[in-house]
C-alpha cells in the first residue's frame, strides 16, 4: 500500500490538528533544537473511550461487569494511562515495567490484568500479592500457580489463555490464533481441549478464560469467531463442573485501525453488533467481560511532527530528509506494506502546505538506506524548514522507540481546544537529552572494560 494523502477533510478533528501543529511550531515544541515530537489529541482519546464503553453497554445485560483494560504496550505513558483510567478504563499489562506504569498512573489492582507468555515466579508472586487478575499462558504456568496459591492464598482472579487456532490475518506478526502461535494453549492440538477442561475441574479457583486472536490485519469475523470458541469452551467447562465455574471471559482486543483516511472504521459498535449476532449468549449477563483494546483507542488521536532538515534529488525523485524515521516509525520503515502512514505537509510556520503534489520520498535521520516513512508520495514540494506530520500514530509510535544511531526519544505533548480557538498543552513526556542517553548507555561505567 502507498496511500496518497488527500487534503485535510473538513472535520473538527482535522481542523484542531492543523491548529495544534501551528501552535506546536509557534511555541517551540518542535524547533531546530527539538526537531521531532509526538502530539496527542486528548479530546479524541476521551471520545474513543466513551465510544468503547457505549458500544458494549448497548448490548450487555444490565448489571453485567465489564472491564475495558487498555493494552499498555500501545502507549506506555503514565499520563495516558491516568487519562484513560479517569475515562473508566483499566490496564492490561504484559511485563513488570508495564505493571509499574499502571500503578504509577493510579490504576487499582482490581482493574488490572496481567498477560504474558513468560511470567517469572517473581512477577506472579507480585500479581498474586496485589490481587491482580492473571491469565496463565500454558499448562506449565498453571503448575506454577498451583504451588504459589498453595503457599499464599490470593484474591487474584485467575484464568487461562487459549488459542482457538482459527488462522491468521493479513499481517503474520499480528496473528495470534495460528496453528503454531506462541500464545495460549492450542485448543485443536491432540487432547488439548480435554486437558483444558480437566485443568479447570481440578482447580476450582480457575474462573476465567482468555483468548485474543490478533489485531491489525484481522477480519472482524475471525475475531468474533474466536470469541465464539471461547464462549463454547466456557459453556462446556461449566456444564461438566455442574456449576458456573467460569464466570468471566476475557475476549482480548485488537480492533483493526483504518490507516488510509480520517474515517474511524471499523467502529466499536460494528464489532459489538457482530459479536452479539455471532455469540448472543456472551451478553446475557451470565459472564463478566474483559476487553484489551489498545491501538484502536489511540491511533487516530496522535501524530508525529518533524522538521524537514534538507531536501535533495536522487534519480530524478525529490527526497525530504526529516527527523522522523525508524527510531519512531519502526514498523512503517521495516514493513511499509503492512504499516503505511499518511503524511501531511506543513510549512515553516506549521500551516498546511499548498502547491501541486510532486512524488517525494520522506526520509528519516537514521544511517541506513531503507529509513523511509514514505516512498514516491504525492505531496506539495517540501523545503528545508518545513514540517511533516505522520498521521494516525497515537498508538505504539511513542512507546516502541528504536534506539538506532543513539537517537534520543522525542517529547510527547497532549493538546485540547483552548479559549478563543487556541490550543492548550500538557507535557506527557519530556524529550530525552543527550546526557540522559549517555547515562542510559553505560556512561557511569566508562572504564569498566578497560579494567578487565
Amino acid at each position: 500500500m502507498n496511500p496518497a494523502t488527500p487534503p485535510p477533510p473538513p472535520s473538527s478533528d482535522a481542523a484542531l490538528r492543523d491548529r495544534a501543529v501551528a501552535a506546536a511550531v509557534a511555541q517551540g515544541l518542535v524547533s531546530a533544537a527539538d526537531p521531532v515530537a509526538g502530539l496527542l489529541d486528548v479530546t479524541g482519546i476521551r471520545r474513543s473511550a466513551a465510544e468503547l464503553r457505549a458500544a458494549f453497554a448497548e448490548f450487555t445485560a444490565p448489571g453485567t461487569p465489564v472491564l475495558h483494560a487498555f493494552a499498555v504496550k500501545a502507549a506506555s505513558l503514565v499520563p495516558v494511562l491516568r487519562l484513560l483510567a479517569r475515562e473508566g478504563l483499566g490496564c492490561e499489562v504484559a511485563s513488570p515495567g508495564e505493571l509499574a506504569l499502571a500503578r504509577a498512573a493510579g490504576v487499582p489492582p482490581a482493574r488490572t490484568v496481567l498477560d504474558s507468555p513468560a511470567k517469572t515466579p517473581a512477577e506472579l508472586r507480585e500479581a498474586l500479592a496485589l490481587g491482580i487478575a492473571v491469565n496463565a499462558d500454558s499448562f506449565g504456568e498453571l503448575d506454577r500457580l498451583d504451588a504459589l496459591t498453595a503457599s499464599a492464598p490470593t484474591s487474584s482472579p485467575l484464568g487461562l489463555r487459549v488459542n482457538p487456532q482459527l488462522g491468521g490475518g493479513s499481517i503474520d506478526a499480528m496473528s495470534t490464533a495460528t496453528d503454531t502461535s506462541k500464545f495460549g494453549v492450542a485448543l485443536r492440538d491432540e487432547d488439548a481441549r480435554e486437558r483444558v477442561v480437566q485443568a479447570f475441574l481440578d482447580r476450582p479457583w480457575l474462573t476465567r478464560l482468555h483468548a485474543h486472536v490478533g489485531s491489525q490485519g484481522m477480519p472482524l469475523e475471525l475475531m468474533a469467531d474466536g470469541v465464539r470458541v471461547l464462549y463454547e469452551l466456557a459453556e462446556e467447562i461449566n456444564e461438566k463442573a455442574a456449576r458456573a465455574q467460569v464466570g468471566t471471559l476475557d475476549i482480548g482486543g485488537g480492533l483493526p485501525v483504518n490507516f488510509a483516511s480520517d474515517a474511524v472504521s471499523p467502529a466499536y459498535r460494528d464489532y459489538t453488533r457482530l459479536l452479539h449476532r455471532t455469540v448472543p449468549g456472551l451478553f446475557d449477563g451470565r459472564y463478566g467481560l474483559v476487553t484489551e483494546f489498545g491501538r484502536s483507542l489511540l491511533a487516530k488521536h496522535g501524530l508525529v511532527l518533524a522538521r524537514v532538515e534538507y531536501t535533495k534529488s536522487a534519480g530524478g525523485r525529490r527526497v525530504a530528509v526529516t527527523h522522523a524515521g525508524a527510531q519512531i516509525a519502526t514498523r512503517t520503515v521495516f514493513a511499509p506494506e503492512a504499516w503505511p502512514v499518511r503524511v501531511a505537509a506543513y510549512d515553516a510556520q506549521g500551516r498546511p502546505k499548498t502547491g501541486d503534489a510532486v512524488a517525494q520520498d520522506v526520509a528519516g535521520p537514521c544511517c541506513f538506506a531503507g529509513d523511509l516513512v514514505a516512498r514516491a508520495r504525492p505531496l506539495p514540494p517540501l523545503e528545508p524548514g518545513d514540517h511533516v506530520a505522520l498521521l494516525d500514530t497515537g498508538a505504539y509510535y511513542f512507546s516502541t522507540h528504536f534506539a538506532y544511531n543513539s537517537l534520543p526519544r522525542p517529547g510527547v505533548h497532549g493538546y485540547a481546544p483552548g479559549p478563543d480557538g487556541g490550543v492548550r498543552w500538557a507535557t506527557v513526556r519530556a524529550a530525552q537529552r543527550v546526557a540522559e542517553l549517555v547515562a542510559e548507555s553505560g556512561g557511569a561505567y566508562g572504564d569498566a572494560l578497560t579494567q578487565l
